[in-house]
């Protein structure tokens, strides 16, 4: 017998680390939260190629690092779907946008996995990020603009979601 997958998803600041927490304290789960997970690892890997490693936003970032943190999730979770139920935190903002994206997870994980898509007002996702000081933000903040429209306008996912407004604060 399987366990339940959850996957939290969502713009920058929207709460997914908190809100994924908190989810899997409720339903009493091993909580894969993607900057836990490869953190280190990516600072220590970025240090070593002489890049900045508070990096996450640059195309060297996302064409060395990305898929291959995200298939390490999975990886994780799937080991751990035999014990107990995962929840995975990141943002997979491209995934989200494929309609056949959790048909390609149900494959992998063996059974379908639940997506939560978070929402929040893009002014309390900018104090948010500015309140959680850390460093890695910084270059986000100094150019919100641009960086909140490489998540779009917020659409909610083309695949099947729960939506979930996290604009309280938190």
């Amino acid at each position: 017998m399987l366990f339940e997958c959850h996957i939290i998803t969502g713009s920058p600041g929207v709460g997914k680390s908190y809100y994924g927490r908190r989810f899997a304290k409720e339903i009493k789960a091993i909580l894969l939260d993607i900057d836990t997970c490869s953190e280190k690892l990516v600072m220590a890997g970025l240090r070593a190629l002489d890049h900045d490693p508070l990096d996450r936003d640059s195309q060297f970032f996302k064409d060395i690092y990305r898929d291959a943190i995200y298939e390490t999730l999975f990886e994780i979770a799937k080991e751990n779907l035999i014990l107990h139920n995962v929840v995975i935190v990141g943002p997979f903002t491209k995934e989200i946008r494929q309609q056949n994206w959790l048909e390609e997870l149900t494959e992998k994980f063996e059974q379908r996995p639940t997506l939560h898509y978070l929402y929040c007002e893009p002014h309390k996702r900018f104090k948010r990020v500015k309140n959680r000081n850390n460093p890695r933000d910084l270059s986000k903040l100094d150019d919100w603009e641009s960086n909140s429209s490489y998540y779009g306008a917020e659409e909610p996912p083309a695949c099947p979601h729960i939506y979930v407004d996290n604009s309280k604060d938190l």
